[in-house]
């Protein structure tokens, strides 16, 4: 690949991608220790512990409905570094933004980030340890 503005998007935005990922699995991280701190505390209080898994949740939703937006445009690039002659790279590149305004006037902000939420990757760990604070309520 040459050094155009379309590579060097290209390389930027898929090192946010890659960040993005890292910082979706700190979230899950840290809920996983939350609850797993919540067992040793004196105090168990299972449902605020549920509301608080509840929120990671969703804002791991929300952290990879941003990701995807990158990843759409990455695929996008990539579509045009196959078919753009050169002389044309420049005036194509950096365009993430014009083209999610593109995509938030058609609406569905809230169905995207529900349609994430509901990805396997992120509502595995969520759904499981929500199980065990469920069931840690029954004790």
């Amino acid at each position: 690949m040459s050094d155009t503005s379309l590579t060097q998007e290209w390389l930027l935005l898929q090192t946010q991608c890659e960040n993005c990922e890292t910082f979706s699995l700190i979230i899950k991280l840290v809920a996983i220790a939350l609850v797993a701190l919540s067992f040793f505390l004196p105090t168990n209080d299972s449902l605020m512990m549920a509301v608080i898994v509840a929120i990671l949740w969703l804002q791991d939703a929300i952290w990879k409905t941003f990701q995807s937006r990158i990843e759409t445009r990455v695929l996008h690039l990539e579509n045009l570094l196959r078919a753009t002659p050169v002389s044309h790279q420049e005036q194509l590149a950096f365009q993430l933004h014009s083209q999610f305004q593109e995509q938030r006037k058609q609406g569905g902000m809230v169905a995207q980030y529900l349609s994430s939420a509901v990805r396997p990757t992120v509502a595995f760990p969520y759904a499981a340890l929500l199980g065990l604070l469920a069931l840690s309520m029954l004790r």
